[in-house]
């Protein structure tokens, strides 16, 4: 299993061009299964959780062909159904997260499917229970044979209704409306999902032929169409990894610019950041980070210690509370930070401990951070990457440490980063892959 062997205490500088969006690539890529015409999608993720979905659309039967580096084009005109009930989807789904989205689009268009309980992250439980209710709501009859994991689902008339969802889940709701799309009659879905990611989605629908009004709030209306045409669309720049580099850029004092970021779609994501007292100025769609001596965080109106806690959008996503985390520890002043969807996000902090940090976790939900004020820079040490964003998080410590870190487990860090340690040598990272 490789690692990656990190000299820390280099200044970076330089561009970078964030990939495109992983979450919304795992969306996008599964909706083209609703539809018999070619879709063309750009600026797709060279990463494993893509690119192993990109496998699996192509194993069902749908036509995948490469038209550059980062450009697919699908037609899903020949899907092979049969495909679902063997061992092979089975191995290929259950090692793949990502594969539940994959149910929306075939139950909409041919009226049944299987899926194994899916795999992924060890981030505390993910539920699928919304995807579900959302299905047996639009008229699917599902059976769960606990004996193999295998979740058997029937919807061969679906039916539009209203749904109020248990909680705004993103992949949930993706799936319910691309369910929805080909249903007959309309769906209203109440607490939904409004991430960017899903805004997306709705408009290349909408681009197919569906139609769906409320896009960008908590309120979707979709009136079932017959069928959907082709299209073609380009994702979002991955804003995980933008808000990554702002933090990496704070930490090391480097002077970085992030280029085509999309700002306008970025949410409350750069005022968090500055409220840890980075300071960043926006050119035109290109964000330019100064490199910065020391950075102090802001506390409340009240002069009571910033609390940072994640929330649906538009309020800050989950998947940057550990990078925050990580750059609070030499900021200067206080945050605690509350990690509120994933109980086991957390517990990479024992790692930043081990490194230096002062770090004080309250419970599996909350971490309390002293900023040292760069008096006590990190050290380096050896550890191991439990998550994706922990991994990242733990790979910017190690940037900023004195001294060398190994980092194992780095597939984890591939499975949402593309080349990432190439792109960080060319702003100057001592960093190396070891086989």
């Amino acid at each position: 299993m490789s690692i990656f062997r990190i000299k820390g205490g280099n200044k970076l500088k330089g561009e970078i061009i964030p990939q495109g969006a992983k979450n919304e690539a795992l969306q996008i890529v599964s909706a083209v299964l609703l539809t018999d015409q070619p879709v063309t999608i750009h600026n797709i993720p060279d990463i494993r959780d893509v690119n192993k979905l990109i496998e699996l659309v192509g194993d069902l039967g749908a036509k995948v062909e490469k038209l550059s580096k980062d450009s697919y084009r699908f037609t899903a005109a020949n899907v092979n159904t049969k495909f679902l009930e063997s061992d092979e989807y089975r191995a290929k789904a259950a090692a793949l997260r990502g594969s539940v989205m994959l149910l929306g689009p075939i139950l909409a268009r041919f009226g049944k499917a299987s899926l194994p309980k899916p795999g992924g992250d060890k981030i505390g439980r993910r539920r699928l229970d919304t995807h579900f209710i959302g299905f047996q709501k639009l008229g699917a009859k599902f059976n769960f044979d606990s004996n193999n994991q295998y979740f058997e689902i029937d919807a061969s008339k679906l039916e539009g209704t209203y749904m109020l969802l248990d909680e705004a889940s993103v992949t949930g709701t993706a799936n319910i409306v691309m369910a929805a799309v080909l249903a007959k009659g309309t769906t209203t879905i109440y607490n939904a999902a409004c991430e960017p990611y899903l805004q997306q989605l709705c408009s290349m629908l909408n681009r197919m032929g569906a139609k769906i009004t409320g896009v960008g709030s908590n309120l979707l209306t979709i009136e079932g169409v017959e069928k959907l045409g082709g299209t073609e669309h380009t994702l979002l720049p991955d804003m995980i990894e933008i808000g990554s580099f702002i933090g990496l850029a704070a930490m090391t004092q480097s002077e970085i610019t992030i280029k085509n970021c999309r700002i306008d779609m970025l949410g409350i994501i750069p005022e968090i950041f500055r409220r840890l007292g980075i300071k960043m100025e926006f050119r035109g769609d290109d964000i330019h980070i100064p490199a910065q001596e020391k950075y102090e965080i802001e506390s409340f109106i009240d002069g009571s210690i910033l609390t940072i806690a994640d929330a649906p959008w538009p309020g800050f996503t989950p998947d940057l509370i550990s990078i925050v985390l990580v750059v609070a520890t030499q900021a200067k002043g206080s945050v605690l930070i509350h990690q509120k969807m994933f109980e086991s996000r957390l517990f990479f902090v024992d790692k930043l401990i081990d490194m230096g940090a002062q770090i004080i976790l309250c419970d599996p939900h909350r971490a309390n951070v002293i900023g040292l004020e760069r008096k006590q820079t990190l050290r380096g040490i050896k550890m191991a990457s439990p998550d994706i964003r922990a991994g990242v998080a733990l790979l910017i410590a190690a940037l900023s440490a004195n001294g060398v870190s190994e980092i194992s487990s780095i597939d984890q860090i591939d499975r949402g980063y593309q080349n990432i340690d190439t792109r960080l040598r060319a702003l100057g990272a001592d960093i190396e892959r070891i086989p």
